[in-house]
């Protein structure tokens, strides 16, 4: 079955945590190392390319930044699952502070930071 919301997905990471018993692993300390470590990996394709050559990856380096992602990605619902925070709300309410700390007026083709605009 493919997994199409962000609901089953949280549950399909339960379950296989669940089945290997996981949990007793899973505590948030080691989950945030663990998507660290991930998000570490994420980075490594990309080092030392250039900014044309990061966007026009060979399909050997896209795959890996995909796994990377996957993984990324599953340690992160893995965490929301452990400390229950639903991610969508959580992303809502970001969305939410950051249109407020970077309105477009101030931030529109800007990379600055919000506290060195306006």
């Amino acid at each position: 079955m493919a997994l199409t919301t962000l609901e089953q997905l949280a549950e399909a990471v339960r379950a296989f945590g669940r089945e290997r018993d996981w949990h007793l692993y899973h505590s948030p300390k080691n989950l945030t190392a663990a998507l660290i470590v991930e998000a570490a990996e994420l980075l490594e394709p990309f080092q030392w390319l250039t900014e044309a050559q990061s966007h026009d990856l060979p399909p050997e380096k896209r795959e890996a930044v995909r796994q990377e992602m996957a993984d990324v990605l599953i340690y992160l619902v893995s965490l929301a699952n452990t400390l229950e925070i639903d991610l969508l709300e959580a992303a809502e309410a970001k969305l939410a502070i950051n249109a407020r700390k970077y309105p477009v007026e101030t931030s529109k083709g800007s990379c600055a930071k919000y506290d060195e605009t306006g």
